[in-house]
Formats: C-alpha cells, structure tokens, sequence
C-alpha cells in the first residue's frame, strides 16, 4: 500500500498563489485572438484600400503588400502598447514589494528600539532613545508614534533623588537626552526631518532640567499635571502656535524660563501650583486666545511678568491664591479686552504693579480679598477715563 497520498490540488502552499490558466490553455487562446484580429484587421485596411482606389481615375488595383504592411505595423503598434502596459503594472508590483520590505524592515527596527528603552542599562536606554529618534526620520508615516513613545517614556514614574529606593542609575541622563533630541527636532520647521508638527504628550511628566529653547511647537503641547521639582528648564525664545496647557503643573525648587517666548492659541495655566523655585516669562508675547491663571497657587515662588506683552482676548486669575513668594507685573503690558483678578486672595507675600500698562481696560478685582500682602501699585498705567 503507498504510505505517500497525492497532494490536493488546491491545498495551502504557505503563500499567495494567484489563481492562473494553464498555459496549454491561454496560449491556443492568445493564438485564436491574434489570429482573428489580424485577420479582421486586414480586411478592414483591405476594404479601406480598395473604396479609396474606386475613387481614382484612372482606378488602380490594391497592393495586397500595402494591405500587409499596414495590417503588421497596426499589429505591432499594439503589441507595443500592450508591453508598455504589462511593464508598467510589474513597475507598480515590484515597488509595492519594495515598499513592503521597507516596511518590515522599519517595523523591526521600531520594536528593537522600543526593546533597547525598556533596558535594566541606562547605556542601553540611550541607544534606544537615538535608534527610536532616527527612525523617526526615516519613518515619516510613523513619526508620530515613534514620538509618542519618547514622551510615554517621560511620563513613566521618576525618581530624581540618588538615594532614594526608586531611583534608578543613569535615568536623568537618558531622560535629558530625549528632551534633547525633541528640541533639536523643533530648532528648524523647514526640514524634511521636522518634529514642529507633530503632537506631544507631558501629562504628569517629572522634569528635573531640561532645554527646549528655541522650539517651534507648531501643534498641540500638553505639559497637564506634569511636576517641574529642580533643576533648570528652558523654552526661552520657543513658539507655542496651536495652544499650550500647564493644567494641575507643579513648579517646586526648580527655575523654569518662558523669556522671549511666543503664545499663540491660548495658554492653560488653571489650578498651577507655584511653590517654590522662579518662573520666568520676562519678555513673553501672548498674541492671541485666552490666558488663565485661574485658580493657580503662587505660595512661595518668584514668578515675573515683566516687559511681557499681553495682547490675548482676557487674561484670568479669577480665584488665584498669592499667599507667599513674589509675583512681578512690572512693566508689563496689556493690551486685552479684561484683566481678571476676581475672588483673588491676597494674603501673603508681594505683588507689583509697577510700570504696568493696561491699555485697553483696567484690571478687574472685584471679591478680591487683601490680608498681609505687600501690593505695590506705583506708576501702574491705566486707560484714559478709568
């Protein structure tokens, strides 16, 4: 008995067979078309010789070679064609063939480099961090993803203390290092390898130093509940155009610098805590949306607003709390429709006014209450009538 059973004839082979004819069948086939098209041919050139030789006089026979000839070279015009199809459509099969191996490659290059960050050696980590930042590059239909994962890697739990039980060896070193990559990716908007319009996610991101100077952050930037707890963190000279919210931020013992930076969009400071440390917007521009303090804390830092320029719809600190520290207005200017300081609470710490200009209207502060703190008005300008 034959232990060896014949293979069915459509069984699975392992990889996509298109469904041909076999060959003893398409070729009589293409014979019979060829045939009956050059038969049909020459007698339509036949019939067309023949009605413009009646038209002669005297009338002249046809020149069955003329009737070949012009039947072979139609024929072959249309073999031409028909090759000039065919190589075009293997043009467009082999760079899909191409374009997927491009792919797969990419593809394994994007989960080596996810492997490498999620390394025990920060040597390792850096690796990644670089692999994952040139992929980007290359990966322009990716890119945003290969983005996403360097922000989800600044949002994962930090410890920044040395000698504290969850700390780990090398981490500020690796984390320092994507903010770089990020800000040397923003610097130039023009370039093929641009990150300005891509999306980035700080959500509760611990930053402990950092320098974004000079970015262009062309879409939206959430930096929501992220924790600024020392160092030195800079976007001086940054352009924010599509929004930027620092929601529930906490800047505690860390000097954090928004000098000569451009807000465009609006800007979300609501329920920030200032506890400590200096933030910086001396020079800012705010050009347009809405700006909101609205319900911040400042218990203890020194956050100054000179020479900023505000010309957004409102500015709010509706409900701010200043009870310690010192916030700075001075020389400040407002060009909004409305200055909120509604239900504020004053009640330690100082505050100045002092070479302020509102333009437009005079600051609101309306239920605001004053109890200990130093409130400096001096040359505050006001609006003519006000």
């Amino acid at each position: 008995m034959a232990l060896i059973r014949r293979r069915p004839r459509n069984a699975p082979r392992g990889r996509y067979t298109p469904k041909l004819w076999s060959v003893w069948i398409v070729a009589p086939l293409a014979l019979l078309v060829v045939g009956a098209l050059s038969f049909g041919l020459y007698h339509y050139v036949y019939g067309l010789l023949a009605h413009a030789a009646k038209t002669q006089n005297p009338r002249k026979p046809v020149n069955v070679n003329d009737v070949i000839k012009t039947t072979v070279t139609v024929l072959t015009l249309t073999g031409a064609v028909l090759a000039g199809v065919y190589a075009y459509r293997k043009q467009l099969l082999s760079e899909g063939d191409a374009h997927r191996a491009d792919a797969s490659q990419l593809a394994d290059r994007y989960t080596t480099a996810a492997e490498q960050l999620g390394h025990d050696q920060a040597a390792v980590r850096l690796a990644g961090v670089y692999a994952l930042a040139r992929l980007a590059d290359d990966w322009e239909e990716q890119r945003q993803v290969c983005i996403d994962v360097l922000c989800a890697y600044l949002r994962m739990p930090y410890e920044p203390d040395p000698s504290a039980p969850g700390h780990k060896a090398g981490e500020r070193q690796v984390r320092h290092t994507i903010i770089r990559v990020i800000r040397d990716h923003l610097r130039v908007p023009d370039t093929p390898t641009s990150w300005c319009a891509c999306d980035f996610d700080f959500t509760g991101a611990t930053f402990d130093g950092g320098d974004l100077s000079g970015s262009t952050f062309c879409s939206t930037v959430d930096f929501t509940g992220a924790t600024f707890s020392g160092g030195e963190v800079a976007f001086g000279g940054a352009t924010f155009s599509s929004g930027l919210s620092f929601r529930g931020a906490t800047f505690t013992a860390a000097e954090v610098f928004f000098g000569g930076a451009t807000f465009s969009g609006g800007v979300n400071f609501v329920g920030a805590t200032f506890s400590s440390g200096r933030v910086s917007f001396v020079g800012a521009t705010f050009s347009s949306g809405r700006i909101s303090f609205r319900g911040g804390t400042f218990s203890g830092s020194e956050v100054a607003f000179g020479s900023a320029i505000f010309n957004s719809d409102r500015v709010s600190f509706l409900g701010a709390t200043f009870s310690g520290g010192e916030v700075s207005f001075s020389g400040a200017t407002f060009n909004s429709d409305e200055v909120s300081f509604r239900g504020a609470t004053f009640t330690a710490g100082r505050v100045y006014f002092g070479g302020a200009t509102f333009s437009s209207s005079a600051p609101i502060f309306d239920g605001a209450t004053f109890t200990g703190t130093h409130v400096a008005w001096g040359n505050m300008t006001r609006p003519a009538g006000v």
